[in-house]
């Protein structure tokens, strides 16, 4: 069993060969130099839940699923619903990573495709979606939809607004720029 720590705002697991096995054979997580790898709160919590790893605070304590979600949610107020739409997307079998430099919470994968391949960037599987999740009574204006269907557009994705209800299901809109 795999374990990983949360320290403050960062979730590592500092075994090298472990984290090796976690991030390329599952695509979780970033490597960082020293061998050891940067778990999302939602890449961590995911594992958690399918008992692939375990998750102890920073005296080594293990904690409970309550405990890490409350811990996230401390840290994150948009946690709750980032974390639903990760975790629909995953188990729907897409490979999902942070969407941050994008200006959405995810960008999306398709299944079986490996996200780190080396090679000449015009031959690598480049990201399906930009992912956005949203309670479903969120507002926005149109600007804030163009800008994700143009950023979206700019790295040939798909703009998907990811929206969850209150009883946590997802439904999943697509937005596309249109000229006319």
């Amino acid at each position: 069993m795999v374990t990983a720590k949360i320290t403050d705002s960062t979730v590592k697991v500092w075994d090298e060969e472990a984290a090796e096995e976690v991030h390329s054979e599952k695509y979780y997580g970033k490597l960082m130099e020293k061998g050891q790898l940067e778990l999302s709160f939602s890449e961590a919590l995911h594992l958690f839940e399918r008992g692939e790893i375990e998750l102890e605070d920073e005296s080594g304590e293990a904690l409970t699923r309550e405990e890490i979600f409350q811990r996230f949610c401390d840290i994150d107020d948009e946690f709750d619903q980032k974390y639903t739409v990760y975790s629909d997307l995953r188990e729907r079998g897409y490979i999902v990573k942070s969407g941050f430099k994008f200006g959405s919470h995810f960008r999306v994968y398709p299944r079986g495709v490996n996200p780190y391949a080396e090679g000449d960037k015009r031959d690598r599987q480049h990201t399906k979606y930009l992912v956005h999740s949203v309670p479903e009574n969120h507002t926005m204006s149109f600007q804030e939809m163009s800008r994700g269907a143009r950023l979206a557009q700019n790295v040939r994705a798909t703009m998907l607004w990811g929206v969850v209800d209150t009883e946590n299901d997802v439904t999943y809109y697509e937005v596309e720029r249109s000229t006319l």
